[in-house]
């Protein structure tokens, strides 16, 4: 019994140690626990765009031709604060107008839906840009900024009254007309070379001002005794105030006081080329006014006193079987520049074999220009074989230039037949622009055409398939009115109907545009606005081939070069 309780007693005292020490363990535990700062959770993350997609399309850093009601998708890797969107989301035209917008959203919450509240202009661009303002609805920010840039469509709506093919080609010659008819300079009568030259007019540009002024009294512009007068006042200031070097012309000129203005440092002398595209232009005057009365013949004999005094062996550098562009009083042949094709140059040597009084001699076509058979091509682009020039045919006003005059048709020499070659150059500049392989907006079966225009981005360049930076020239789609009748006409109704708002205006079309960067020139160049109005005519009546093939001296001069025409 003793035993027992001393046990017992043991047991007790055992058990109640093991209390006190789990109870100080306890109080000691939670004093510590008392004494901890506390932890702070850890921020929120910060979240990302995954994903825009504009109109359905994956966006790209621009998009074109996008609808004026376009949905524009932001997805992000985590739900968005909608609170946040307001101050985070900026719509506008990059022009600086802002866009009012309405805001949904799917997927969770991570895509953000945006659509403009009314519709959108059209040709033009917008920015829509999302800050790092936007916050996750767990409170993370937007890691770096978002943004879609888009243009949209252009308007396809008529901007014009619809109107005759006829009624249209005639339209586009009056307009055309104007830049020569009311932009000619008043002392001179001379084209200026653009519409911003003040006092320079340009001498191959007024060759084709006086050929559309023979259009102009053909179509009932102006009268027959409006075009004498202005012909004849180009024609004696030509003759008594120009300077004239071995017979040829500077490039430019003063229009008041008929100085030469230096075209280039070493430019300040005779321009072979130049003078060549101002006698096209001049022989068809000659044969225009052909009547009796004094002021047509007095006309007739000042323009042979200025075509005869060209002296083109000059031309040749000490009789070299070549002809060269440039001659300076001051720093002679230094520019040193053979005219060779294939280019725009061939109605300068045409017209040297059928000079009255100075005719090169057939070696001098055959080993300068026609480089002795050089200038073949034979290759096919985009299906269509080019006999003569560049690769890719070059820019269009190769096609143009010489063939204001020169008729092409039945044309032959033992190199080319010109009809199928200008035929063929237009053709693969259509179809290069057709299939757009640097995926220019706008480029299509109606807005084709690349040639040497102004450019909004190197101020002025000779555009062809192998030198394209999305610009397109109405002149050179209209100019080959001749060799693509039917792709040429699509692209002036398109050009006059549906872009009519951005390039018609009172002298005609604006020399360029490009539809990929929305730039759309306010200027007119005598050269592109020339070829237009007298190529239109020529595939309408054929009256300028016709007055230029009937001059004797040139039946006689192409001929001795080894040309082949019903209108030699």
């Amino acid at each position: 019994m003793k035993y027992t309780t001393s046990v017992e007693k043991i047991k007790c005292n055992t058990l109640l140690g093991i209390f006190i020490t789990l109870s100080i363990i306890s109080t000691s535990c939670g004093k510590k626990a008392a004494d901890k700062i506390p932890v702070e959770p850890p921020p929120p993350s910060s979240f990302s765009s995954t994903l825009i997609m504009v109109d359905g399309k994956q966006e790209t850093s621009l998009d074109y031709n996008i609808n004026t009601t376009p949905v524009i998708k932001f997805s992000f890797s985590a739900p968005i604060d909608h609170a946040s969107v307001g101050n985070s989301f900026s719509f506008a035209e990059t022009s600086g107008s802002s866009v009012s917008f309405n805001t949904n959203y799917s997927n969770g919450d991570s895509v953000v839906v945006i659509q403009p509240s009314a519709s959108l202009k059209y040709l033009s661009k917008y920015l829509i840009t999302v800050s790092t303002g936007l916050k996750s609805k767990a409170g993370g920010s937007l890691k770096t900024t978002a943004t879609a840039n888009f243009v949209t469509q252009i308007d396809s709506t008529d901007k014009f009254a619809r109107i005759s093919d006829d009624a249209l080609l005639d339209l586009a010659q009056r307009q055309t007309f104007k830049y020569f008819w009311d932009f000619g300079h008043p002392t001179s009568g001379m084209a200026r070379e653009r519409n911003t030259s003040g006092d320079v007019v340009t001498t191959g540009g007024t060759g084709f001002g006086v050929m559309s002024i023979i259009v102009g009294i053909s179509r009932g512009f102006i009268t027959r005794a409006e075009g004498l007068q202005r012909i004849n006042t180009i024609v004696n200031f030509l003759k008594n105030n120009c300077t004239r070097y071995h017979g040829a012309f500077s490039h430019w000129i003063n229009g008041a006081t008929g100085a030469t203005v230096p075209f280039s440092q070493f430019d300040d002398g005779g321009d072979l080329v130049e003078t060549s595209l101002l006698m096209q232009g001049l022989l068809c005057a000659r044969q225009y006014f052909n009547t009796v009365a004094a002021d047509e013949v007095s006309l007739r004999t000042n323009i042979n006193t200025l075509w005869n005094g060209v002296e083109w062996s000059w031309f040749r550098q000490n009789s070299q079987n070549v002809l060269y562009w440039h001659w300076s009083p001051n720093y002679n042949f230094q520019i040193n520049m053979p005219i060779r094709g294939w280019d725009e140059a061939l109605i300068v040597y045409a017209l040297a074999a059928s000079s009255n009084t100075d005719s090169i001699p057939r070696a001098v076509y055959d080993n300068g220009w026609a480089l002795n058979g050089g200038i073949k091509n034979g290759n096919t682009y985009y299906g269509v074989q080019l006999p003569l020039g560049p690769n890719l045919g070059g820019p269009l006003f190769f096609s143009h230039y010489s063939f204001l005059g020169i008729n092409p048709h039945d044309l032959t020499d033992a190199y080319a037949d010109y009809f199928t070659q200008n035929t063929n150059h237009s053709l693969i500049n259509y179809n290069y622009c057709v299939a757009n392989p640097n995926n220019f907006f706008g480029y299509s079966s109606t807005t084709w055409g690349l040639t040497a225009s102004d450019d909004n981005i190197s101020g002025y360049k000779a555009h062809a398939p192998d030198n394209d930076d999305g610009v397109i020239t109405p002149s050179a789609a209209i100019s080959s009115l001749p060799y693509t009748p039917v792709q040429s006409m699509n692209a002036l109704k398109f050009f006059y109907y549906t872009l009519g708002d951005k390039i018609w205006s009172q002298y005609g079309f604006v020399d360029a545009f490009n539809l990929k960067d929305l730039w759309f020139a306010n200027s007119f160049l005598a050269i592109d606005q020339g070829p237009e109005i007298v190529m239109i005519e020529n595939y309408r009546s054929n009256l300028l081939w016709n007055l230029f093939m009937s001059c004797p001296e040139i039946k006689r001069g192409m001929k001795q070069l080894g040309f082949q025409s019903p209108k030699l």
